[in-house]
Protein backbone atom coordinates (compact mmCIF):
# COMPACT_ATOMS: atom_id res chain seq x y z
CA UNK A 1 0.00 0.00 0.00
CA UNK A 2 1.39 3.24 -0.71
CA UNK A 3 2.06 5.78 2.35
CA UNK A 4 0.42 8.63 0.22
CA UNK A 5 -2.62 6.76 0.31
CA UNK A 6 -5.48 8.23 3.20
CA UNK A 7 -6.99 5.59 5.03
CA UNK A 8 -9.87 5.28 6.94
CA UNK A 9 -11.71 3.35 10.57
CA UNK A 10 -14.13 4.04 12.21
CA UNK A 11 -15.74 2.25 15.42
CA UNK A 12 -19.45 2.61 15.17
CA UNK A 13 -22.02 1.60 17.68
CA UNK A 14 -25.79 2.64 17.91
CA UNK A 15 -25.67 5.84 19.72
CA UNK A 16 -21.73 7.46 18.69
CA UNK A 17 -20.07 6.82 15.53
CA UNK A 18 -16.13 7.53 15.99
CA UNK A 19 -14.04 8.56 12.53
CA UNK A 20 -10.61 8.86 12.11
CA UNK A 21 -7.81 9.15 9.43
CA UNK A 22 -4.74 6.64 10.02
CA UNK A 23 -1.69 8.11 10.25
CA UNK A 24 1.73 7.05 8.49
CA UNK A 25 2.55 5.39 11.68
CA UNK A 26 -0.67 2.93 11.34
CA UNK A 27 -2.02 5.23 14.51
CA UNK A 28 -5.81 6.28 14.60
CA UNK A 29 -5.65 10.28 14.15
CA UNK A 30 -7.86 12.79 16.54
CA UNK A 31 -10.94 10.89 15.73
CA UNK A 32 -14.25 12.86 15.56
CA UNK A 33 -17.62 11.62 16.64
CA UNK A 34 -20.71 12.16 15.97
CA UNK A 35 -24.27 11.03 16.84
CA UNK A 36 -25.85 7.97 14.63
CA UNK A 37 -29.57 9.34 15.15
CA UNK A 38 -28.62 12.37 13.34
CA UNK A 39 -27.91 10.53 10.12
CA UNK A 40 -29.77 8.93 7.45
CA UNK A 41 -27.19 6.51 6.91
CA UNK A 42 -23.48 5.56 7.49
CA UNK A 43 -22.24 6.67 4.16
CA UNK A 44 -24.00 10.45 5.31
CA UNK A 45 -22.11 10.37 8.16
CA UNK A 46 -18.78 9.15 6.07
CA UNK A 47 -19.24 12.01 3.79
CA UNK A 48 -19.80 14.20 6.89
CA UNK A 49 -16.82 13.48 8.54
CA UNK A 50 -15.00 13.68 5.25
CA UNK A 51 -16.07 17.06 4.67
CA UNK A 52 -15.56 18.18 8.23
CA UNK A 53 -11.90 16.71 8.31
CA UNK A 54 -10.57 17.90 4.26
CA UNK A 55 -7.80 16.58 2.77
CA UNK A 56 -8.00 13.37 0.23
CA UNK A 57 -10.37 11.30 0.53
CA UNK A 58 -9.78 8.30 1.55
CA UNK A 59 -8.85 4.59 -0.59
CA UNK A 60 -8.92 1.87 1.86
CA UNK A 61 -11.19 1.62 5.07
CA UNK A 62 -11.32 -0.76 7.98
CA UNK A 63 -14.87 -0.20 9.72
CA UNK A 64 -15.47 -1.86 13.26
CA UNK A 65 -19.69 -1.78 13.45
CA UNK A 66 -22.05 -3.13 15.90
CA UNK A 67 -23.93 -6.55 14.44
CA UNK A 68 -22.93 -9.55 12.98
CA UNK A 69 -21.32 -9.31 9.01
CA UNK A 70 -22.52 -11.90 6.91
CA UNK A 71 -22.26 -11.80 3.58
CA UNK A 72 -22.82 -8.55 1.80
CA UNK A 73 -26.15 -6.97 3.16
CA UNK A 74 -25.38 -5.99 6.65
CA UNK A 75 -28.26 -4.92 8.89
CA UNK A 76 -27.52 -2.82 12.07
CA UNK A 77 -29.99 -4.41 14.91
CA UNK A 78 -29.73 -1.91 17.38
CA UNK A 79 -30.09 0.54 14.57
CA UNK A 80 -32.05 -0.64 11.84
CA UNK A 81 -31.95 2.24 9.33
CA UNK A 82 -28.40 2.00 9.38
CA UNK A 83 -28.75 -0.98 7.24
CA UNK A 84 -26.53 -1.53 3.78
CA UNK A 85 -24.76 -3.57 0.67
CA UNK A 86 -20.83 -3.62 1.89
CA UNK A 87 -20.08 -2.98 -1.96
CA UNK A 88 -22.70 -0.59 -2.36
CA UNK A 89 -20.75 1.65 0.12
CA UNK A 90 -17.44 0.79 -1.35
CA UNK A 91 -18.82 2.21 -4.34
CA UNK A 92 -20.36 5.22 -3.23
CA UNK A 93 -17.36 5.91 -1.40
CA UNK A 94 -15.06 5.19 -3.73
CA UNK A 95 -12.75 2.87 -2.00
CA UNK A 96 -10.28 0.25 -3.25
CA UNK A 97 -10.55 -1.28 -0.34
CA UNK A 98 -13.47 -1.31 2.54
CA UNK A 99 -13.51 -4.44 5.42
CA UNK A 100 -16.01 -4.50 7.96
CA UNK A 101 -15.21 -6.23 10.83
CA UNK A 102 -17.96 -6.61 14.66
CA UNK A 103 -17.01 -3.76 16.86
CA UNK A 104 -15.84 -6.05 19.75
CA UNK A 105 -13.88 -8.01 16.69
CA UNK A 106 -11.82 -4.67 16.66
CA UNK A 107 -11.72 -4.19 20.68
CA UNK A 108 -10.38 -7.57 20.28
CA UNK A 109 -7.69 -6.92 18.57
CA UNK A 110 -6.57 -3.52 20.33
CA UNK A 111 -6.12 -5.07 23.30
CA UNK A 112 -1.99 -5.52 22.55
CA UNK A 113 -1.64 -1.92 21.85
CA UNK A 114 -3.35 -0.86 25.18
CA UNK A 115 -1.20 1.19 27.05
CA UNK A 116 -1.27 0.56 31.50
CA UNK A 117 -2.47 4.30 31.81
CA UNK A 118 -5.64 2.80 29.73
CA UNK A 119 -6.26 0.42 31.84
CA UNK A 120 -7.90 0.01 35.60
CA UNK A 121 -8.08 -3.47 37.17
CA UNK A 122 -10.67 -4.39 39.46
CA UNK A 123 -9.69 -7.26 41.91
CA UNK A 124 -6.76 -9.53 41.99
CA UNK A 125 -5.57 -12.17 39.27
CA UNK A 126 -2.47 -11.21 37.00
CA UNK A 127 -1.82 -12.01 33.45
CA UNK A 128 -0.01 -14.83 31.69
CA UNK A 129 1.94 -13.93 28.80
CA UNK A 130 0.70 -16.23 25.89
CA UNK A 131 -2.53 -17.10 27.04
CA UNK A 132 -6.35 -15.98 25.81
CA UNK A 133 -8.09 -12.76 26.31
CA UNK A 134 -11.80 -12.21 26.96
CA UNK A 135 -13.57 -8.50 26.13
CA UNK A 136 -16.75 -7.54 26.30
CA UNK A 137 -18.64 -4.34 26.86
CA UNK A 138 -22.27 -3.00 27.99
CA UNK A 139 -22.93 -0.05 25.94
CA UNK A 140 -26.06 0.69 23.45
CA UNK A 141 -25.80 -3.15 23.54
CA UNK A 142 -23.65 -6.14 24.67
CA UNK A 143 -20.17 -6.62 22.91
CA UNK A 144 -18.07 -9.57 23.15
CA UNK A 145 -15.05 -11.14 21.64
CA UNK A 146 -11.72 -12.93 22.89
CA UNK A 147 -8.53 -12.43 21.29
CA UNK A 148 -6.79 -16.36 20.87
CA UNK A 149 -2.61 -16.25 20.76
CA UNK A 150 -1.13 -19.15 17.59
CA UNK A 151 2.00 -18.87 15.78
CA UNK A 152 0.73 -17.25 13.02
CA UNK A 153 -0.16 -14.15 15.54
CA UNK A 154 -2.98 -13.54 17.60
CA UNK A 155 -6.72 -14.20 16.11
CA UNK A 156 -10.03 -12.50 17.57
CA UNK A 157 -13.30 -14.39 17.41
CA UNK A 158 -16.06 -13.14 15.74
CA UNK A 159 -18.87 -14.18 17.21
CA UNK A 160 -22.37 -12.93 18.69
CA UNK A 161 -21.76 -13.88 22.23
CA UNK A 162 -24.05 -10.70 23.98
CA UNK A 163 -26.96 -12.99 22.76
CA UNK A 164 -26.31 -15.66 24.38
CA UNK A 165 -28.93 -16.65 26.88
CA UNK A 166 -28.37 -15.06 30.56
CA UNK A 167 -28.51 -16.98 33.77
CA UNK A 168 -29.30 -16.10 37.07
CA UNK A 169 -27.17 -16.51 40.20
CA UNK A 170 -29.75 -15.38 42.83
CA UNK A 171 -32.96 -15.60 43.69
CA UNK A 172 -33.69 -11.93 42.73
CA UNK A 173 -31.95 -12.33 39.68
CA UNK A 174 -33.94 -15.04 38.84
CA UNK A 175 -36.98 -12.97 39.57
CA UNK A 176 -36.26 -10.18 37.33
CA UNK A 177 -35.47 -12.92 34.36
CA UNK A 178 -38.79 -14.26 34.75
CA UNK A 179 -40.26 -10.53 34.58
CA UNK A 180 -38.50 -10.12 31.56
CA UNK A 181 -39.12 -13.62 29.88
CA UNK A 182 -42.85 -12.37 30.29
CA UNK A 183 -41.76 -9.17 27.92
CA UNK A 184 -39.36 -11.27 25.48
CA UNK A 185 -39.48 -14.40 23.78
CA UNK A 186 -35.51 -14.60 24.27
CA UNK A 187 -34.06 -13.12 27.02
CA UNK A 188 -30.70 -12.91 26.66
CA UNK A 189 -27.15 -11.24 28.49
CA UNK A 190 -28.06 -7.95 26.31
CA UNK A 191 -31.22 -7.59 27.84
CA UNK A 192 -29.73 -6.61 31.10
CA UNK A 193 -25.88 -5.74 30.21
CA UNK A 194 -26.43 -2.49 28.58
CA UNK A 195 -28.14 0.50 28.60
CA UNK A 196 -31.72 -0.25 27.83
CA UNK A 197 -30.76 -3.64 30.02
CA UNK A 198 -30.33 -1.28 33.05
CA UNK A 199 -33.44 0.18 32.59
CA UNK A 200 -34.98 -3.40 31.98
CA UNK A 201 -33.55 -4.47 35.39
CA UNK A 202 -34.83 -1.07 37.29
CA UNK A 203 -38.13 -1.39 36.04
CA UNK A 204 -38.30 -5.31 36.77
CA UNK A 205 -37.13 -4.60 40.34
CA UNK A 206 -39.49 -1.76 40.63
CA UNK A 207 -42.43 -4.07 39.33
CA UNK A 208 -41.17 -6.96 42.33
CA UNK A 209 -41.46 -4.25 44.43
CA UNK A 210 -44.96 -2.82 43.69
CA UNK A 211 -43.33 0.35 42.77
CA UNK A 212 -44.34 2.66 39.71
CA UNK A 213 -41.30 2.88 38.02
CA UNK A 214 -39.93 6.67 37.51
CA UNK A 215 -39.14 7.42 33.90
CA UNK A 216 -35.35 7.46 33.61
CA UNK A 217 -33.41 7.02 31.04
CA UNK A 218 -29.92 4.60 31.79
CA UNK A 219 -27.71 7.56 32.59
CA UNK A 220 -29.88 8.30 34.83
CA UNK A 221 -30.31 5.16 36.95
CA UNK A 222 -26.77 4.54 36.94
CA UNK A 223 -26.27 8.01 38.48
CA UNK A 224 -29.24 8.01 41.11
CA UNK A 225 -27.36 4.51 41.90
CA UNK A 226 -24.03 6.07 42.35
CA UNK A 227 -25.25 8.83 44.44
CA UNK A 228 -27.48 6.02 46.56
CA UNK A 229 -30.66 9.13 45.72
CA UNK A 230 -32.67 6.11 44.99
CA UNK A 231 -32.84 3.25 46.50
CA UNK A 232 -34.28 0.88 43.66
CA UNK A 233 -32.03 2.48 41.12
CA UNK A 234 -29.38 1.44 43.38
CA UNK A 235 -30.36 -1.95 43.88
CA UNK A 236 -30.78 -2.38 39.71
CA UNK A 237 -26.74 -0.74 39.59
CA UNK A 238 -25.74 -3.31 41.92
CA UNK A 239 -27.43 -5.98 39.82
CA UNK A 240 -26.38 -4.57 36.61
CA UNK A 241 -22.46 -4.72 37.98
CA UNK A 242 -23.00 -8.50 40.22
CA UNK A 243 -24.66 -9.95 36.37
CA UNK A 244 -22.11 -8.32 34.31
CA UNK A 245 -18.98 -9.87 36.56
CA UNK A 246 -21.16 -13.32 36.72
CA UNK A 247 -20.93 -13.15 33.03
CA UNK A 248 -17.61 -11.57 32.81
CA UNK A 249 -16.73 -15.35 34.69
CA UNK A 250 -18.89 -17.57 32.27
CA UNK A 251 -16.48 -15.77 29.49
CA UNK A 252 -13.33 -16.35 31.20
CA UNK A 253 -14.15 -20.20 31.93
CA UNK A 254 -15.35 -21.06 28.89
CA UNK A 255 -12.03 -19.88 26.74
CA UNK A 256 -9.48 -19.99 29.77
CA UNK A 257 -8.84 -16.43 29.46
CA UNK A 258 -5.70 -15.92 31.96
CA UNK A 259 -4.47 -13.09 30.03
CA UNK A 260 -7.32 -11.12 31.09
CA UNK A 261 -10.94 -10.35 30.95
CA UNK A 262 -10.95 -6.82 29.63
CA UNK A 263 -14.24 -4.82 30.15
CA UNK A 264 -14.89 -1.73 27.18
CA UNK A 265 -17.82 0.07 25.91
CA UNK A 266 -19.49 3.34 27.21
CA UNK A 267 -21.21 2.36 30.54
CA UNK A 268 -18.12 0.74 32.71
CA UNK A 269 -15.51 3.63 32.41
CA UNK A 270 -18.25 5.68 33.99
CA UNK A 271 -19.05 3.88 36.89
CA UNK A 272 -15.58 4.26 37.98
CA UNK A 273 -14.46 3.28 41.81
CA UNK A 274 -18.47 2.33 41.70
CA UNK A 275 -17.94 -0.50 39.63
CA UNK A 276 -14.47 -1.36 41.29
CA UNK A 277 -16.37 -1.74 44.90
CA UNK A 278 -19.07 -3.33 43.74
CA UNK A 279 -19.96 -6.92 43.83
CA UNK A 280 -18.47 -7.31 39.96
CA UNK A 281 -15.52 -8.81 41.20
CA UNK A 282 -17.22 -11.28 44.08
CA UNK A 283 -19.83 -12.36 41.28
CA UNK A 284 -16.67 -13.27 38.43
CA UNK A 285 -14.97 -15.44 41.29
CA UNK A 286 -18.37 -17.26 42.15
CA UNK A 287 -18.30 -20.48 40.25
CA UNK A 288 -17.90 -22.93 43.14
CA UNK A 289 -15.12 -25.24 42.42
CA UNK A 290 -13.55 -22.87 39.88
CA UNK A 291 -13.38 -20.03 42.14
CA UNK A 292 -9.21 -20.15 42.73
CA UNK A 293 -9.36 -20.84 38.96
CA UNK A 294 -10.88 -17.30 38.32
CA UNK A 295 -8.64 -15.72 41.11
CA UNK A 296 -6.24 -15.48 38.98
CA UNK A 297 -7.29 -13.97 36.09
CA UNK A 298 -7.26 -10.40 36.26
CA UNK A 299 -10.25 -8.07 34.90
CA UNK A 300 -9.53 -4.37 33.40
CA UNK A 301 -11.82 -1.71 32.56
CA UNK A 302 -10.99 0.01 29.61
CA UNK A 303 -10.34 3.25 29.79
CA UNK A 304 -9.01 4.12 26.42
CA UNK A 305 -11.54 6.49 24.43
CA UNK A 306 -11.31 4.57 20.95
CA UNK A 307 -10.28 0.98 21.80
CA UNK A 308 -11.71 -0.31 18.56
CA UNK A 309 -10.11 2.51 16.61
CA UNK A 310 -6.98 1.00 17.12
CA UNK A 311 -7.97 -2.56 16.61
CA UNK A 312 -9.09 -1.36 13.43
CA UNK A 313 -5.83 0.30 12.63
CA UNK A 314 -4.43 -3.05 13.11
CA UNK A 315 -6.59 -4.53 10.77
CA UNK A 316 -5.74 -2.19 7.58
CA UNK A 317 -2.56 -4.53 6.57
CA UNK A 318 -4.21 -7.87 6.42
CA UNK A 319 -7.25 -6.10 5.05
CA UNK A 320 -4.85 -5.16 2.03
Amino acid sequence: MDKRETRLVADIGATNARFALVGEDGAPCSPRVYKVAEHPSLAEAIGRFLNDEGGPAPTHAVLAIAGPIMGDEFRMLNHPPWSFSIEALRGALRLKTLRLVNDFTANAYAIPFLKPTDLTQIGGGARREGAPMAILGPGSGLGVSALIPGPGGAVAIEGEGGHATMAAATLQEAAVLASLRAKYDHVSAERLLCGPGLVNIYEALCALSGVFPADLVPAQIARAGVEGSDQLARDALEMFCAMLGSFAGNLALVIGAHGGVYIAGGIAPKLGDYLVKSQFRAAFEAKGRLKAYLAEIPTFVITHDSPALLGAASLLPRAL
